[in-house]
């Protein structure tokens, strides 16, 4: 499917490269950006900060008179935290769009009451933090008057690919010096070892998820686990990166209770993070495919290209 897709966000890591693919496969893409980065090329940038109500409201509006449409076929909202921004995604776009896309995040869970592996329903989830607001924001579209807008939720683990930087753990998550490190051979201080469960999903399949969200209102109010197809130890994304260097993998390990002592908010990064996906296949979407290692090597293309 193809249409008119408005992406919240499209600067950013995750919306750009969903600005990109949309564009790929024949979308037109508009974008509500604070204008601070470049977009990809073709897309249409509406300049608001969606902190200002009125001034998102406007932006939209004019955005689309000026296209000559309607209804955007999908919005993907790809930058909401605060339940005030899914509040203002309803009011804003309930008669303005045939689909609302959210992002969320699997850190909604509250780490000490996960089961493995993990799907889409859970009695415990967090109350605060990154995940609790994002929780939050799933709540307000439960519990809002959407009008004949569809919603539907996504929650993705580790994003990863080109656009971003390395790491998916502490001490050492989007690690802008991590190649060099290891290329100096130093050893990365990995809390726990490095012995977490992950399965890091590549943002172009993320996207791609995203899109085939479009067209499907049967999917109202429905949520969606969001991971790649590898299941691997924290400290084996660390060694595939070390591999596609060449070099040998050297790691420090820093004790779980003491760092949680000091950082009491990295708690949902240190815990097995495994997802049932069933849910995902059984209700036709595209499952994310490509290979830890692939997308690694593609990311660090990208960067070493910089």
């Amino acid at each position: 499917m193809s249409g008119n897709l408005l992406i919240i966000g499209g600067s950013g890591f995750v919306s750009g490269t969903l600005a990109r693919r949309a564009m790929s496969a024949g979308w037109r893409v508009w974008v509500v950006t604070r204008g601070q980065r470049p977009l990809p090329d073709r897309v249409t940038a509406i300049v608001a900060d969606r902190k200002e109500t009125t001034a998102f409201d406007n932006g939209i509006a004019s955005a689309m008179e000026s296209a000559r449409i309607d209804r955007f076929d999908l919005v993907a909202e790809c930058i909401g935290y605060d339940p005030q921004d899914a509040a203002q995604d309803v009011a804003v776009l309930r008669d303005r769009a045939r689909q609302l896309l959210f992002v969320s995040t699997d850190f909604v869970f509250d780490p000490a009451h996960r089961t493995f592996p993990q799907g889409e329903s859970s009695e415990h989830y967090l109350s605060d933090g990154y995940g609790g607001k994002k929780r939050l924001c799933e709540q307000e579209l439960m519990n809002a008057d959407c009008g004949d807008m569809a919603w539907t939720v996504v929650r993705p683990c580790h994003i990863y690919g080109p656009g971003s930087l390395l790491g998916c753990l502490p001490e050492h998550g989007r690690d802008k010096g991590l190649l060099q490190r290891l290329r100096d051979g130093q050893a990365l201080r990995l809390v726990g070892g490095g012995h977490f469960l992950q399965q890091p999903i590549l943002a172009r399949d993320l996207a791609d998820l995203i899109l085939g969200v479009a067209g499907r209102a049967d999917l109202h109010g429905r949520i969606f686990q969001a991971a790649g197809p590898d299941i691997v130890e924290s400290v084996i994304y660390y060694r595939i990166i070390a591999d596609i260097l060449g070099v040998d993998l050297q790691v420090e390990e820093v004790p779980v209770d003491a760092f949680l002592a000091e950082n009491p908010g990295a708690a949902p990064f240190l815990c097995h993070r495994i997802y049932d996906l069933s849910a995902l296949r059984e209700a036709g979407l595209p499952v994310p495919a490509t290979p830890l290692t692939t997308g690694l090597v593609e990311q660090v293309a990208a960067i070493e290209a910089m």
